[in-house]
């Protein structure tokens, strides 16, 4: 493999001279410019990409950082992202944190250590304290980390009255929610748009409300249990996608047949929903305008351009699929 030392002995220069052409920085005059070029081709020179970052304090490179790489959101999530870094000249490091905030703080201090440019991060344990002292930006991809770091997200309270109104108007007697963890944003907002639609209704009871924890087989289990201690319930909301798979085999497992018996709609409207039996209908994000937009500020931030708007929410739309009766 061809050295720069290679380069400058080839064109008969000084390594300096090379730095300079390869870098644009500082004077060459023309004929030795040439010189230089034609031996980088003819030696087909590749420049050390640590080396240079090391010079440059620049790796052209972007760090996504995702609580839970086996939940399908977050691969088709990193897929948007990875195509639009792609498409603007970067270069992609995925990690996964497990909503463990070590695990967070230790991928960006390595990161740095390699002059990674920006950051991307879904988080829920991140605060304004952890990110203080970070010389790159810095962007928030799902739910926010403070007032003062750029936001992409999606109106999940919206997206969860319009999902439990959907099975209202579709003739459900008695809906039960299943919540995503605790103090994770958007499990939080969608609970709260399910509550603030059956609050008032006759047959609401805060036992109707069990927690999935984003996990199928969590799910499946406290489901078993909800519908065998209230089996008249006849709709549930799911605050993910995954944890209405969970609410499909559990009322598979009870012999309870969908919808006829039992409608299910989910959140987020990952390509799985597509592959369950029935189909499960749900509020879908937008999720590769999501990873889009939070790559396209980031990269603005990167290259010091002015942000057309900080913060972006985008809603959610409904689609209907097999394991909902029509409204």
């Amino acid at each position: 493999m061809s050295t720069i030392r290679d380069v400058a002995k080839v064109a008969e220069v000084s390594v300096a001279t090379v730095s300079r052409v390869l870098n644009n920085k500082g004077y060459v005059n023309e004929d030795t410019r040439k010189r230089v070029e034609a031996a980088i081709e003819s030696l087909n020179y590749k420049p050390n990409a640590v080396a240079r970052s090391l010079f440059k304090k620049q790796s052209k490179m972007i760090g996504l950082i995702v609580p839970d790489i086996t939940n399908p959101f977050f691969p088709q999530l990193a897929r948007a992202v990875e195509d639009v870094t792609n498409q603007l000249g970067y270069t992609l490091v995925l990690c996964n944190s497990d909503e463990d905030i070590i695990k967070e703080q230790k991928y960006i201090e390595a990161l740095n250590q390699k002059y990674v440019d920006g950051f991307i991060v879904v988080t829920s344990t991140l605060k304004a304290e952890h990110i203080k002292d970070l010389k790159v930006p810095i962007v928030a991809l799902d739910r926010p980390i403070n007032s003062d770091t750029p936001t992409v997200s999606v109106n999940n309270y919206d997206g969860a009255r319009n999902a439990t109104k959907y099975l209202i108007d579709a003739g459900c007697q008695k809906i039960a929610h299943v919540r995503g963890p605790h103090n994770v944003l958007p499990a939080d907002e969608r609970y709260r748009g399910y509550l603030d639609e059956v609050k008032d209704l006759i047959w609401y009871r805060p036992e109707l409300i069990i927690n999935g924890n984003f996990n199928i087989n969590k799910t499946k289990e406290v489901t078993k249990k909800l519908l065998t201690v209230h089996p008249d319930i006849d709709g549930i909301f799911a605050g993910n996608d995954l944890m209405a798979v969970g609410v499909i085999k559990a009322a598979e497992e009870l012999g309870i047949r969908i919808p006829e018996q039992l409608s299910i709609i989910g959140f987020d409207g990952i390509t799985l929903c597509e592959t369950t039996s029935p189909e499960l209908t749900t509020m879908a994000q937008p999720i590769y305008n999501i990873g889009s937009k939070a790559v396209q500020i980031l990269v603005d931030l990167i290259e010091n351009r002015q942000l057309e708007q900080k913060n972006y929410s985008f809603s959610v739309d409904l689609i209907e699929r097999q394991s909902t009766r029509s409204r």
